[in-house]
């Protein structure tokens, strides 16, 4: 890479070519990111697409000034910090970390907001890259994506998708801009980038600075101290990363058998039929629109445990040849790196007819795809404590059964949007809309937690819908199947216990997904649906007017 002048080595490389090699050698995206996702119009082709960097610093455009000089105040004594661990004078990296700290700063005036661009019908630009060289011409496009995405064959007429094209244009004139008066800046800012990105793979030095930048970010943007995580946690996740091809068939023949897969189908039968029912009684669908929902129910594909793909025998076999393990754990975990790539590009070259997974099988974390109808439920999510074979019915149901609700009525998120549902009762619509949004700013937040209810309206709506079609999933079970199994140590009944599941699984501390995360804080996910749903007062006798019982209720689903 031609080293930086911080440690008074520096070789002037070829800008170009420096970026060629931090995105193809060592998965860093310093200017903007580049992946390969499925094309707009085609979700089964797979097309490059260009898109915002993700920065390093929680920042946000709403951002109070003081605030955001704050947080810039702190990274960049993570900056110095880091230039020193590698050696460099201590003068000489206080200038450079304030130069990289002004570049970041420049780069995130440029953004967009995401809704900005989506209203403006400029979240997918198809642009080829001839094009994009003459809109951001500082970037040799075409050979920093060819080295980033071999073995595929790229041309100038190929078709990439742009997510932000202005962005790009500033970019590039910034770029530019810094290498005709501060080209070793611009060299350096890309080496402290690359070295914030590797930090998990450094010594406990590069740990501890990346811990002490976490804890100051978090008390500046007031959200709840992280708990310490150990480092053996991230060495499990990263093997997984690495080798998922192996693992995930060890992981499911282990975790996901037969009898697992058979009860958990019988539960997501059991949490379908109740949603079809539910449908027919909704106020707010008149009876056409009920018609088409209950359709799209049952034309509705499931996977579970893992899918097809990735349990073929060849891929349990596959020997990673190209996986250099060695002494140096930096060497091994970039070796790492570039055969996941590449093998990652191999995967969406091939045909590929079913829906390809967006989560590895352990993940705990269910999801629904608008365009290929199918909701995905990981062998991860349906271990204990979401779910087992031989727990009483009042767990599993009240656990992985409203999980399962809750991700069945994404399919019907369009509908609550303005304008969504042209044939529905909209006057109806909109005051459960606006009791719902009131029902949950009644809550009090606990310190340094806060959240945009405007983005995690569509979360809430299905959190609360899913919880009531998952208990009238089991009371239904319970009317057809006598002598419920309790818990002994529990002086609770069934559906207490039902309630009590569903409390125990939504209930989490915090974790470093937060900050992207569109649900609500995990004590509103449960308190939310609980005092939405009139049998939970009933069945723990809560008071009326209490926090979980209170005088008025919303119902959307």
């Amino acid at each position: 890479l031609g080293g930086w002048r911080i440690s008074g080595k520096w070789t002037s490389l070829n800008f170009n070519r420096t970026l060629r090699l931090l995105m193809s050698q060592y998965g860093h995206f310093p200017f903007f990111r580049a992946y390969l996702g499925p094309h707009p119009a085609s979700p089964h082709t797979p097309v490059i697409q260009i898109d915002q960097p993700e920065f390093d610093v929680p920042l946000k455009q709403d951002q109070e000034q003081k605030i955001y000089a704050q947080i810039f105040r702190e990274y960049l004594t993570y900056l110095n910090q880091l230039g020193t661990l590698l050696g460099g004078d201590p003068s000489k990296v206080q200038e450079h970390s304030s130069l990289s700290i002004s570049i970041t700063s420049r780069l995130f005036q440029f953004l967009r907001p995401l809704e900005q661009r989506r209203a403006q019908g400029k979240l997918f630009q198809m642009v080829t890259i001839d094009q994009l060289k003459e809109m951001a011409p500082a970037i040799d496009w075409l050979s920093c994506l060819q080295a980033t995405f071999t073995p595929m064959s790229l041309s100038p007429s190929q078709s990439l998708v742009v997510h932000d094209v202005e962005y790009l244009k500033n970019m590039s004139q910034l770029v530019e801009e810094m290498l005709l008066k501060q080209r070793d800046f611009l060299q350096s800012h890309m080496i402290l980038g690359l070295v914030v990105t590797l930090s998990p793979a450094l010594d406990s030095q590069f740990q501890e600075a990346r811990r002490k930048l976490s804890q100051k970010l978090r008390e500046l943007t007031e959200q709840p101290p992280m708990p310490a995580r150990p480092r053996w946690m991230k060495c499990v996740e990263e093997t997984g990363t690495f080798f998922e091809p192996t693992l995930a068939a060890l992981f499911v023949r282990e975790a996901f058998g037969p009898s697992t897969r058979s009860a958990a189908m019988k539960l997501f039968t059991a949490i379908r039929d109740a949603l079809i029912t539910r449908l027919r009684n909704l106020p707010w669908m008149n009876e056409e629109t009920q018609n088409m929902a209950q359709d799209k129910v049952a034309q509705l594909q499931v996977e579970m445990g893992a899918s097809e793909w990735a349990l073929k025998p060849e891929l349990a076999r596959q020997e990673y040849n190209d996986i250099q393990l060695g002494s140096s754990f930096l060497q091994s975990v970039l070796s790492c790196v570039r055969s996941l790539r590449a093998r990652i590009v191999q995967s969406f070259l091939q045909p590929h007819p079913q829906h390809r997974w967006k989560v590895s099988p352990w993940d705990v974390n269910a999801y629904y795809s608008v365009s290929d109808h199918v909701v995905v439920f990981p062998a991860g999510l349906l271990q204990p404590p979401f779910f087992h074979p031989g727990y009483p019915r009042a767990v599993n149901f009240g656990a992985a059964g409203s999980i399962m609700a809750h991700e069945l009525l994404h399919i019907f998120y369009q509908l609550l949007l303005p304008g969504g549902c042209l044939a529905c009762d909209n006057h109806a619509l909109q005051e459960a809309h606006l009791c719902l949004k009131r029902h949950y700013a009644a809550f009090p937040l606990p310190s340094r937690t806060s959240f945009n209810d405007s983005l995690t309206f569509l979360e809430n709506a299905a959190d609360v819908g899913g919880l009531a079609i998952a208990l009238q999933a089991y009371s239904k079970r319970l009317l057809r199947h006598h002598g419920e199994t309790v818990l002994p140590s529990l002086d609770l009944s069934p559906q207490q216990i039902f309630f009590r599941s569903y409390a125990q699984v939504m209930c989490r501390k915090p974790s470093p997904q937060d900050s992207h995360d569109t649900h609500s804080p995990p004590h509103l996910r449960v308190h939310g649906p609980l005092s939405s749903t009139p049998a939970f007062a009933r069945y723990f006798r809560c008071a009326r007017g209490a926090l979980l019982n209170p005088s008025s209720r919303c119902q959307l689903w």
